[in-house]
C-alpha cells in the first residue's frame, strides 16, 4: 500500500483524506494551523456541492452543525428593490444552504480519524518538498521532520507552498477589486427570511446575508482604483453602508455603527495553473484554481475536486506505484473544463456589476423604470436565473465511483 501526504486541511484536503482513508489508503494530512477557526470561510453549498456531500455520506453531518438554507435573493439598486428570486430556483431542487465550515471540517476530521491508516499533523507547516531523481518523494516540515510519500497532494489554498516548491505556475486573472468582510449582530428584520441582498448605489456595492451561525455578514467590494482602497481602515463604515442602503437597511447599520469598525480584508486572487501536477505532486482546490468569491463556488468546486481525485487515485494506490504519475494529468483533464466555465461565468457576473457601476444612466433605468415595466423586469430576472442555474448545477457529472 502506498503513502499519500496531503498538505492543507480545508474542504478539499480533509474530504479527500477521508475518502482515501475509508478505502484503506495510508494518508498523512498536514495542516499549519492548530484549529479550523478563521475570520473568513466560505459558507454556501450550491446544489452541486450538496450533491457531493451526499455522495460522500456527509449529509447527516451537515444536519448536525449550524446550517440554514437561503430563502431568496434580492437585488437593490439606488435604494430600490429591482427583483427577487426565491429558493430553490428549480422545482424539486435544493436551495443554496449555508453551513458553518469550521464544525463541518471538524466533523470530517472525526470521521477520517476513525481509520488507523489516517494521521493528522496539526500546527506544523510544510517548509519544502523532498526530491529524488526529479520526482517528489515527501515533504519537510517546519520542525525538520520528514514524511515520505508516493504522492504529495497540495490542497493548501491560493497561496500554496506546495505549488511554489514544485515550481508549478499560477496564471492569474486581472482583478480590480478586493472584498472587505464585516460580521455584525443579527437584527429582527432578518429573522423571518434569510435573503441574500445584493446592493448597488453609485460606485458602492455590497452583499448581505444572515450566516449559518446567526451573524449578519457583509461583503463590500473594495475597488483598487478608489480612494477607499488605500484608506479603508479610516472610513466611517456605518455611515458608508447606510448611505448605500434603502431606509430599512440603513437603520440596521446605523444601530450597529459602533460595531462596524474592524472589517477583514479578503484579497481576491483568481486564476488557474496551466499544469496541476509534477512527478509525485498534484494540486487541487484553490491551490490549482483559486476561485472568485462571486456566487460562492469555492467550497463546491473543492468537494467535486476531491471526488474526482479519489476516483482516479484509489485504484492505482491499491495496486501499484508505477501508475501514479500517469493518472495525474487525467484528473486535471476531467476537472479543468468545469473550472474554466465556472470562472468564465464569474467574470461575466463581475462585468455586469462593473457596467452598472460605471454607467449611472443604466442604474437609473434599472431603479426607476424597470420596476414599472413587468415584462422587462421579468426578462431581466429570468436572465439572471439562467446564469445562476449553470453555476449551481456545475458543468459536468461528478459521481463517486470507488
Amino acid at each position: 500500500m502506498n503513502q499519500v501526504v496531503i498538505i492543507g486541511a480545508g474542504p478539499t484536503g480533509l474530504t479527500l483524506a477521508m475518502l482515501l482513508a475509508q478505502r484503506g489508503i495510508p494518508v498523512a494530512l498536514v495542516e499549519a494551523s492548530r484549529n479550523f477557526r478563521r475570520t473568513f470561510r466560505g459558507e454556501a453549498l450550491m446544489p452541486s456541492g450538496l450533491e457531493a456531500i451526499e455522495q460522500m455520506g456527509l449529509t447527516d453531518l451537515v444536519a448536525q452543525i449550524p446550517h440554514c438554507p437561503l430563502d431568496a435573493w434580492e437585488f437593490i439598486v439606488e435604494q430600490r428593490a429591482i427583483f427577487r428570486v426565491d429558493e430553490p430556483m428549480e422545482p424539486g431542487g435544493q436551495p443554496c444552504t449555508l453551513i458553518s465550515q469550521s464544525p463541518f471540517l471538524e466533523g470530517v476530521l472525526a470521521e477520517a480519524s476513525k481509520y488507523p491508516n489516517f494521521e493528522f499533523v496539526a500546527g506544523t507547516a510544510v517548509r519544502d518538498l523532498v526530491w529524488q531523481d526529479d520526482r517528489v518523494v515527501g515533504v519537510i516540515l517546519s520542525d525538520d521532520r520528514q514524511i515520505g510519500a508516493d504522492l504529495v497532494i497540495g490542497t493548501d489554498g491560493r497561496n500554496s507552498i506546495v505549488r511554489d516548491k514544485a515550481n508549478l505556475t499560477l496564471a492569474t486573472a486581472a482583478q480590480s477589486y478586493d472584498i472587505l468582510w464585516f460580521k455584525l449582530a443579527s437584527s429582527p428584520q432578518f429573522e423571518a427570511e434569510n435573503i441574500f441582498y445584493s446592493v448597488l448605489a453609485g460606485d458602492a456595492g455590497f452583499g448581505l446575508f444572515l450566516g449559518s451561525e446567526g451573524q449578519l455578514q457583509v461583503g463590500w467590494t473594495l475597488h483598487q482604483e478608489g480612494r477607499e482602497s488605500k484608506q479603508w481602515q479610516q472610513e466611517d463604515w456605518g455611515a458608508k453602508l447606510a448611505a448605500a442602503s434603502p431606509e430599512w437597511l440603513a437603520a440596521v447599520f446605523q444601530q450597529q455603527a459602533d460595531a462596524i469598525d474592524r472589517p477583514f480584508l479578503l484579497s481576491v486572487t483568481v486564476g488557474r495553473c496551466p499544469s496541476w501536477h509534477a512527478p509525485g505532486v498534484l494540486l487541487l482546490g484553490d491551490a490549482a484554481h483559486p476561485m472568485s468569491p462571486i456566487r460562492a463556488q469555492g467550497i463546491n468546486m473543492a468537494l467535486r475536486d476531491a471526488i474526482v481525485a479519489a476516483n482516479y487515485l484509489v485504484p492505482v494506490l491499491q495496486q501499484s506505484l508505477t501508475g501514479i504519475d500517469a493518472i495525474l494529468p487525467q484528473i486535471q483533464a476531467e476537472r479543468e473544463p468545469e473550472i474554466i466555465e465556472i470562472q468564465r461565468l464569474q467574470r461575466a457576473e463581475i462585468a455586469q456589476g462593473e457596467l452598472l457601476r460605471n454607467y449611472p444612466p443604466l442604474r437609473y433605468l434599472l431603479s426607476r423604470v424597470v420596476p414599472h415595466i413587468p415584462l422587462l423586469q421579468q426578462r431581466i430576472r429570468q436572465s439572471w436565473i439562467d446564469r445562476q442555474l449553470q453555476l449551481r448545477r456545475g458543468f459536468t457529472q461528478v459521481t463517486l465511483k470507488v
